[in-house]
């Protein structure tokens, strides 16, 4: 709020007349002690009065919403959005038809939940229309007003619910929001896949992401957004150990963690939730080979693994491996839980050697060019592994010189 490139947007707009205050998550997350990531502003001007007045204050701005209201002002290192007050005029469960509107009220009454209907001006004065405060600070996910009413207006709220609750709520669900999500949740199902992943995989790594997945099981959303078998305690497990190893949850090794199923069904799932190609591939490598390594046992074995494929990789298989015998209480968990740290520092500290020989070493010593020079050099490759990575280059080509007399 004292940032002189705030100051600059506060006082551009307020000397040419007009309302501009803080709204929203910035708002809720700092009373919350949360991190606060965008800066969302909102105005009693419209949208065209806003570029302008900005534009003349040397301001630089982006109409990255300009049909709905929106504008983005860059200052300095910052993005500003900001928007012009608006109401609904209709809705239809995914979109809302609206208008501007100079007042403050029913700009907030358009919103979600009441701590999402907080706003801020710029000397920090807060603006609270629905007992916002009194539900953040009790810790307590409330719609405004009719709650199927709000959820009906854009069955994404249903998600939303969960989100939020997951960071903000300190007790069970708010008896009426609940409700409401449980007799639309089949609605659901019409929302678009950028959509739903998008507050899914927020969902996934909050904090305690159990008792929120439990929530969106007893309602039955759960198994419409992941029609397979799931796994719940398995995610329990999996966040327990991201906190003892001081990890940053990952949204796609969560979901793998959540479920099991079979090829076809987890194309599905990444197609339905529009997962890039990178994720795509993530995702069904990882619950290809969940199970599959008995890193355990061998060292080689492990290692081998980490230099043929990717570290990370391998470390979320590890990870995911770990929480599922976790999970099901299998075997001696003193001595297991030692074995699984030992391979954990094994390659969450890897970094992949180099092979000290190339298709010119085969090639010096008389091997003609073509298919043979591949074949030698992987045989090579293949014993150098075996010997968990230890022969130098001179110890290499003396065995590449025996290699190539024995044929």
């Amino acid at each position: 709020m004292l940032e002189p490139d705030t100051e600059r947007i506060f006082g551009a707009l307020n000397e040419a007349g007009h309302t501009i205050r803080f709204v929203g998550g910035c708002i809720r997350d700092t009373i919350a002690g949360h991190t606060v990531s965008d800066i969302d502003l909102a105005t009693d001007a419209l949208p065209e009065r806003v570029s302008g007045v900005l534009s003349a204050a040397e301001i630089r701005v982006v109409p990255t919403g300009i049909d709905h209201g929106t504008v983005t002002a860059l200052v300095g290192e910052r993005a500003f959005e900001i928007t012009t007050l608006r109401k609904d005029v209709a809705t239809n469960g995914r979109r809302a038809q609206v208008e501007f509107t100079d007042d403050w009220y029913e700009d907030a009454a358009r919103r979600d939940f009441t701590f999402n209907a907080l706003s801020a001006d710029r000397d920090g004065r807060v603006y609270d229309y629905f007992n916002g405060l009194e539900d953040l600070n009790a810790g307590k996910v409330r719609f405004i007003g009719d709650a199927l009413e709000r959820v009906k207006e854009d069955y994404l709220r249903i998600l939303r619910f969960f989100r939020f609750h997951a960071y903000f709520a300190k007790s069970g669900p708010d008896p009426e929001s609940f409700a409401a999500c449980r007799s639309a949740v089949t609605h659901v199902e019409t929302l678009s896949g950028e959509r739903i992943w998008n507050e899914l995989s927020r969902t996934l790594v909050a904090p305690n992401p159990v008792f929120i997945c439990q929530m969106m099981e007893e309602i039955g959303l759960l198994g419409l957004l992941l029609p397979v078998e799931r796994v719940v305690p398995r995610v329990e497990a999996l966040s327990t150990l991201e906190k003892m190893l001081s990890l940053q949850p990952d949204p796609i090794r969560r979901l793998t963690a959540l479920i099991a199923p079979s090829r076809s069904e987890t194309l599905k799932i990444a197609a339905r939730l529009k997962f890039s190609r990178t994720d795509t591939r993530r995702l069904e490598n990882l619950i290809r080979n969940r199970g599959v390594l008995d890193m355990k046992k061998n060292g080689l074995s492990l290692r081998r693994a980490l230099y043929s494929s990717s570290p990370d990789q391998v470390c979320d298989l590890i990870l995911l491996d770990w929480a599922d015998e976790i999970s099901s209480e299998a075997g001696d968990m003193r001595r297991s839980q030692k074995a699984w740290r030992d391979v954990w520092e094994i390659a969450s500290a890897w970094t992949s050697p180099e092979f000290p020989l190339d298709g010119r070493d085969i090639v010096e010593i008389g091997i003609k060019e073509g298919p043979m020079v591949g074949e030698i050099l992987s045989e090579m490759e293949e014993w150098w592994v075996g010997q968990s990575f230890q022969p130098d280059r001179k110890a290499c080509l003396t065995k590449l010189k025996r290699l190539v007399c024995r044929q």
